[in-house]
């Protein structure tokens, strides 16, 4: 077993050398991994980062596109045959249709291949001719990258850490009370296993719509093709008892850490350490409007997330030899569109100081980091209104559930962060002095000039930042 282990681990060294080795040589390519929280705009930014980078008429502050240095754009099959093609052409239908909808969000790691022919500036430029540049978009749930931070936990120290969160939950009581019945030293029963694992799934769903985004393990949310298996058929415990041999409390532990052994490690090793560049989607404005509480909720979950990540400049050789580090993280507030231009600068202050102490570290290790408000697809319109003898400046759009046409005044954001994030910290249960609204817009109707991708809010400048210099 340990031979095999080690003798599958020099396979795949090998077979990443040879890709690396060819990428720097030969057809550079570029891994772009794109993570946030459920709700925070995934599926949609790939979709319009693929559309207009295949028809860039939107894209001016892409310099690549202005400039025409990039010839052609086109989609080929993605290198990895082992995962599941980013539905890139099914989105886009269902985002540009005649009654257009989301798309459903992330379930699992997907990944799409566009390919660029590029002309280099430059002397040599012109004497090499067009070159291919490979982008491979990762795309996967930011709730997996929270599991990481279970490889240095213990049963007993997730469980006593996460039960103690739930304790501040109301829509864990029904859960916490079927636990406080259960005796853990009692001899296994799949039966038993299987109802304590789903009530503590149904918990975690229902702290997650309140806002509570720490949910581990990520997979209960989001299984994928292992829902119903038995490393998903688990649930922490109080007390730290040595459970004995053939205990339910025993198999829980050990189903626990397979669950490391066999879904979490595999991940960080087959898909996440292989990043190159990340976006990381933020949905702010969803966390202000849920309150104080979930607002703090994502700023430690997103501390965890980018906890995860190894930052650092890609020197040649080290990228060959010694495995990729991120060298550029955008964090970007989605939903920009929710707000007049006249508040982005408030909300990327905003996401700046939510992201501070992980950006921070990311800067100290060498990675190239920024924050911005974006749109990946615009719903909306802006107007200015007169409401009661006051000026409002107003976004309007189709509402999703209705289907009707409504203007939205979602309330002032403070100039100053700390007005919003002070709160969040000191565990206040609402806002004091303001109300922060948020209505769910369905896509608006598309009708595009050739040559235009959909429209946006900076996503080019997005673009620019995580592929820009690549691109020359």
């Amino acid at each position: 077993m340990v031979l095999g282990d080690i003798a599958d681990g020099m396979t795949r060294g090998v077979e990443n050398l040879g890709d690396r080795i060819s990428g720097a040589l030969f057809e550079p390519v570029i891994r772009l991994g794109v993570t946030g929280l459920s709700r925070a705009g995934k599926t949609v930014f790939i979709t319009s980062l693929v559309a207009n980078l295949l028809d860039r008429g939107r894209m001016p502050q892409l310099i690549a596109a202005s400039s025409g240095t990039i010839r052609a754009a086109y989609l080929q099959p993605q290198p990895d045959d082992t995962v599941a093609r980013f539905d890139y052409e099914t989105h886009l239908s269902t985002l540009s249709g005649a009654n257009p909808k989301w798309p459903q969000s992330t379930r699992t790691v997907s990944e799409l291949r566009l390919s660029l022919k590029v002309q280099p500036t430059g002397i040599l430029g012109a004497l090499s001719g067009p070159r291919k540049i490979h982008i491979d978009i990762v795309d996967y749930p930011g709730e997996w990258l929270l599991d990481l931070s279970l490889l240095d936990k213990s049963f007993a120290e997730w469980s006593e850490q996460t039960l103690t969160r739930l304790a501040d939950q109301p829509q864990a009581a029904a859960f916490l009370a079927q636990l406080q019945a259960l005796d853990p030293t009692q001899p296994h029963a799949e039966e038993t296993a299987q109802e304590i694992a789903a009530a503590y799934t149904g918990a975690l769903a229902a702290a997650r719509d309140q806002g509570m985004a720490l949910a581990t393990p990520g997979r209960f949310l989001l299984p994928g093709d292992l829902a119903g298996s038995p490393v998903l058929t688990f649930a922490p415990l109080p007390g730290h008892a040595k459970y004995p041999r053939g205990s339910l409390g025993r198999e829980m532990q050990r189903r626990y850490e397979a669950y490391k052994a066999k879904v979490v490690k595999p991940f960080f090793r087959d898909h996440f350490s292989r990043i190159d560049r990340q976006v990381v989607l933020v949905d702010v404005l969803g966390a202000i409007h849920r309150g104080p509480r979930a607002l703090e909720e994502t700023r430690l979950a997103m501390a965890d997330i980018l906890s995860a990540f190894r930052p650092g400049r890609n020197a040649f050789l080290r990228s060959i030899f010694l495995g990729r580090r991120v060298e550029k993280i955008l964090f970007a507030a989605t939903k920009a569109d929710h707000l007049h231009h006249s508040q982005h600068p408030q909300l990327t202050a905003i996401v700046e100081a939510l992201l501070k102490e992980a950006k921070a570290r990311a800067d100290y290790a060498g990675a190239n980091t920024a924050a911005m408000s974006i749109a990946a697809l615009r719903a909306t319109t802006e107007e200015r209104i007169d409401h009661k003898g006051q000026t409002l400046d107003v976004v309007r759009g189709t509402l999703a559930d209705t289907e009707k046409e409504a203007a939205l005044y979602p309330g002032e954001l403070p100039l100053d962060p700390g007005h919003i994030l002070a709160p969040a910290r000191q565990g206040d249960t609402a806002w004091l002095d303001a109300d922060y609204q948020i209505m769910r817009f369905a896509p608006a109707r598309m009708t595009l000039k050739p040559g235009d991708g959909p429209p946006h809010i900076r996503l080019d400048k997005a673009a620019e930042f995580l592929l820009g210099d690549r691109l020359v």
